[in-house]
């Protein structure tokens, strides 16, 4: 790359304390533990990595806490705290190592006890780093840096309730060219951030290994989208394209879409909660008698990224994003 500008990547870092007890915990289903202590460690050594490529390379953490997000690091404006001058570390690793430990364990350690922990705040962190390149952009001009992209570190599921919020943020990054990697280090595959890989053109790995987490990040993520294109990276082999719908915010199978906002519902409405159009009592009676049987709502919800087939879903052709559930039309 001949641009004389360095790349850009910001971390989102999940930080679910229940998930990363349940990770670091051996068991016949986690044969592979993972503590977050572990994690950090071999993460600071990616970090290092990305910031040894190229000197203008830029970097931005943030954490997605329960209920929250915050900032951890940027190089944009970094931390301004005293170090100790070692002759055997550069002072930009020493930086970030420092900065990074401190603030995890600061963060952690103000975390309530509730009997319930809240969702995690991954949405904000996407926000937050959306936001920071915009406000980058604008202090370079307006100018975009060359191959900017977030990487996502999850160790949390799904939450249904965070699927319109996080589909907004794949638009705008989408807009913004603006690269979403995703690697699950911990718990089941993620359907929204499936689509954020593949929509955006990231990369999107469920981690098989974790002692060879190191080896995944360097290897999968350290070289940027521009050079990706020569190398043989690992790339989604089938992709979830479920939505969830905006009335019970539950991830369907089989979904009834307003013709007129799109609005997804789980079963047919009279009237739409989104734009409160009123449907003919004669739709509803004929979709309600088109719902299949609950023993042949289960259809296949992944697929070949190469689209061998075409998809069940009744969408427009010029449409982006297409999931691979059932959808009915009301008329």
């Amino acid at each position: 790359m001949n641009d004389p500008r360095g790349s850009h990547l910001s971390v989102l870092l999940d930080l679910s304390p229940t998930q990363w007890h349940l990770s670091a915990l051996p068991s016949p289903a986690n044969a592979y533990p993972l503590s977050l202590s572990s994690f950090l460690s071999q993460l600071l050594a990616f970090l290092n990595s990305h910031l040894a490529c190229k000197h203008e390379n830029s970097l931005a953490i943030f954490g997605a806490l329960p209920g929250k997000s915050v900032v951890l690091y940027s190089s944009t404006n970094p931390p301004n705290v005293s170090q100790t001058i070692d002759a055997n570390s550069y002072p930009p690793f020493k930086l970030v190592d420092s900065t990074v430990v401190l603030r995890v364990a600061e963060e952690m350690d103000n975390l309530d006890d509730p009997e319930e922990e809240e969702p995690i705040a991954l949405v904000g962190a996407l926000t937050k780093a959306l936001c920071c390149m915009l406000w980058d952009s604008h202090l370079q001009g307006h100018q975009m840096m060359p191959d900017p992209r977030i990487l996502i570190l999850s160790v949390s599921p799904d939450h249904a309730t965070s699927y319109i919020p996080i589909m907004n943020s794949i638009f705008s990054a989408q807009k913004l060219k603006v690269t979403i990697d995703v690697c699950q280090v911990y718990g089941p595959e993620t359907v929204f951030l499936q689509q954020a890989a593949h929509l955006t053109g990231g990369s999107y790995i469920h981690l098989e290994r974790r002692d060879a987490l190191l080896q995944y990040l360097i290897m999968s993520f350290l070289p940027p989208p521009s050079i990706r294109k020569i190398l043989s990276v690992p790339t989604q082999d089938r992709i979830d394209f479920r939505a969830a719908c905006f009335c019970h915010k539950t991830i369907v199978d089989v979904g009834f879409v307003c013709s007129v906002c799109l609005s997804i519902f789980c079963q047919p409405v009279p009237v739409c909660s989104t734009c409160r159009t009123k449907f003919p009592i004669k739709t509803l009676q004929r979709l309600n008698a088109s719902r299949p049987l609950p023993s042949t709502t289960a259809v296949n919800n992944t697929r070949s990224d190469h689209r061998p087939n075409s998809i069940r879903s009744k969408c427009t052709n010029n449409t982006e994003f297409q999931p691979t559930c059932s959808i009915k039309w009301y008329r």
